[in-house]
């Protein structure tokens, strides 16, 4: 099933109106403006790339928060979660809707970054303990 995104203009109570509908009615401003991105389909590793891209967009030129709709996804890889992921740790976005499938392998992707990042620090540590044992070994001679 191929992706689609369709951006909606929310208020704080979820009132939503479709972004370039062409509705001819007046529509009230909403007093807390954010924008929900409904992500339909397969996301794989471009789109999901491209969606991140689009959120950054989204982000400069309307300053709004951003929540992504994940309802109706029904195909989710790890390496698309990886980036759902960062959306949400670098951009502050909200991930709504998740299936249990598809909120698991975002849950275990989490984890398996934090654990990354973690062991990258230990490694870096005992990195800059060696190298301040072997400078300390050569002015000892």
């Amino acid at each position: 099933m191929p992706l689609r995104i369709t951006q909606q203009e929310c208020n704080k109570t979820r009132q939503c109106v479709e972004a370039g509908a062409g509705n001819s009615e007046k529509i009230e401003q909403p007093q807390t403006p954010q924008t929900v991105l409904k992500v339909q389909g397969s996301l794989y590793l471009e789109d999901a790339e491209l969606l991140e891209k689009i959120c950054r967009d989204i982000r400069e030129e309307t300053g709004r928060h951003l929540t992504l709709d994940l309802a109706d996804l029904v195909f989710l890889d790890s390496d698309s979660a990886s980036v759902l992921c960062r959306l949400k740790r670098e951009q502050d976005v909200t991930l709504e809707g998740l299936h249990l499938f598809i909120a698991k392998v975002i849950e275990l992707t989490e984890a398996e970054a934090m654990v990354a990042n973690y062991l990258r620090q230990e490694n870096d540590h005992l990195d800059n303990a060696k190298s301040a044992t072997k400078s300390r070994k050569l002015r000892a001679v």
